[in-house]
């Protein structure tokens, strides 16, 4: 499946699946399915490079969950990946959660990543990303009620 991502990163490392990286936790790589314990992974995260996330269908979003616990309660700092029914219009939701790179097949795929960062304007949560939400964005320019 071809590999696209946002930082142009190597696909440098095999993931091992989760239970078999149970038994080699110094393997810098794991693929958790959305059903594994992302905590888990707490004590090793400083040491992880790569993480694959997988979205069995475009439909079933805990691998967004993960992604913002690997990323926000965690601290996980390397490569977060997406696999599986990864769909380019679910692109700037999947970097707002953290995700870094992508697996697909679908067409466009690379066009739709490279403009994903510029789709809104605007965001109104908080998330992994970094950008500041219209709420903050609105306390600030106004500052704060007398």
């Amino acid at each position: 499946m071809p590999l696209f991502s946002e930082a142009g990163l190597p696909a440098s490392f095999v993931a091992l699946s989760f239970a078999d990286w149970q038994s080699r936790p110094e393997w810098p790589a794991v693929s958790l399915s959305n059903t594994d314990p992302v905590e888990d992974l707490a004590p090793h995260v400083g040491r992880l490079r790569l993480i694959v996330l997988n979205f069995p269908k475009f439909s079933d979003g805990r691998a967004y969950s993960q992604a913002r616990l690997l990323r926000g309660r965690l601290g996980y700092r390397g490569e977060l990946r997406a696999t599986g029914g990864v769909l380019q219009d679910q692109i700037p939701f999947m970097l707002r959660c953290g995700f870094d790179s992508f697996e697909s097949e679908q067409k466009g795929f690379e066009e739709a990543l490279a403009k994903a960062r510029t789709l809104f304007s605007v965001v109104y949560q908080p998330a992994e990303d970094g950008r500041v939400p219209a709420s903050r964005l609105r306390l600030d320019h106004t500052g704060p009620a007398a």
